[in-house]
């Protein structure tokens, strides 16, 4: 197979009979993809190859078709969510694993760098929780899209496995818990769910917010979705203390939107959410995809002893997690 590169894309991209590339940039793939933003005259766009052994100190491997589960999902999103919110695909190349999509404007950073420079906007947590409830909204039980991603199969390769038994390896008392959260949440096959809901896939540009890789698009419980987003306000809270109000005000945001666009039969997602919360923030310290800015050891064990107690402990709603925080 084909492997892409900055180097080898020119070469790729003339096999294809497009014009050839005035730049090629490597982006951040994060452990699981190659990326590659292509500039040309007047266009730039996105090339992306799955990787099938993950970029992660312990082994890890996932099937590398799931990229076109990615480019489906975005298909069939697009139209349902705020135009320009989701890239457009280009072309897909099944012998290689990869697509083309259209790149976010220039310009674009992440809503990672700006929580972690200290930039908390209240509002586009708001948005982001929008998007989510209108994901479960427009798939809601759905038999279409339950036949269409509902194989789980990649779910549990690059979340179950790698974030929740590879945890409760770590953790052995915790790993009733662990099996009993994964069993209630295997139950709640509701909507599509992105898998990958963290604030690295949203690509911001003044007023304009898009979110990215979907490889991990399933039929499943938005609950996790919901909790995987929190989970990142809730680690950067004890990574950036003094921003702790204002990450607690944009994590309050973010849940009202979401509840308030949810179905109304979904009354049990403040409380699912709190108990994928605890295992998820545990995960990012002990499993194998753990949160690189956590680099202490003193801060490290704090996450932890916080996580064990939201999985022993756990309250009532996510408000009183950050609340505990």
């Amino acid at each position: 197979m084909f492997e892409l590169s900055a180097t080898s894309a020119p070469g790729y991209l003339a096999a294809r009979g497009l014009p050839a590339p005035r730049s090629v940039t490597e982006l951040g793939g994060g452990v699981s993809n190659t990326v590659l933003l292509v500039e040309t005259g007047d266009e730039r766009f996105v090339l992306k190859q799955s990787l099938a052994k993950l970029r992660v100190e312990q082994d890890w491997f996932s099937d590398r078709r799931r990229i076109f589960r990615e480019s489906a999902a975005m298909r069939a999103l697009a139209p349902h969510l705020p135009p320009g919110s989701v890239p457009a695909i280009l072309f897909e190349d099944r012998e290689n694993c990869l697509f083309a999509m259209t790149a976010a404007p220039a310009g674009s950073e992440t809503w990672k760098a700006r929580l972690l420079a200290g930039d908390v906007c209240a509002g586009t947590a708001r948005r982001v929780g929008e998007m989510l409830a209108a994901m479960a909204r427009m798939s809601w039980r759905s038999r279409e899209y339950e036949d269409q991603f509902g194989d789980q199969t990649v779910f549990d390769q690059l979340r179950l496995d790698p974030y929740y038994r590879a945890t409760a390896r770590r953790h052995p008392d915790l790993a009733p818990r662990f099996a009993a959260l994964m069993e209630e949440s295997a139950g709640r096959r509701v909507c599509l769910v992105h898998g990958d809901w963290s604030p690295k896939n949203f690509l911001v540009c003044g007023d304009r917010l898009v979110a990215i890789d979907f490889e991990v698009t399933h039929f499943g419980d938005p609950a996790f979705d919901a909790a995987f987003l929190l989970n990142h306000l809730a680690l950067k809270s004890f990574f950036l203390p003094r921003h702790g109000p204002a990450l607690a005000q944009a994590a309050a945001q973010f849940l009202d939107a979401v509840l308030a666009g949810m179905p109304a039969e979904a009354g049990w997602m403040d409380s699912a959410t709190v108990r994928h919360l605890g295992a998820l923030m545990l995960a990012r310290i002990d499993g194998k995809s753990p949160a690189e800015y956590l680099r202490e050891e003193a801060l490290r064990d704090r996450v932890r002893r916080f996580a064990r107690g939201l999985m022993l402990d756990p309250p009532a709603s996510v408000a009183e997690v950050f609340e505990r925080i």
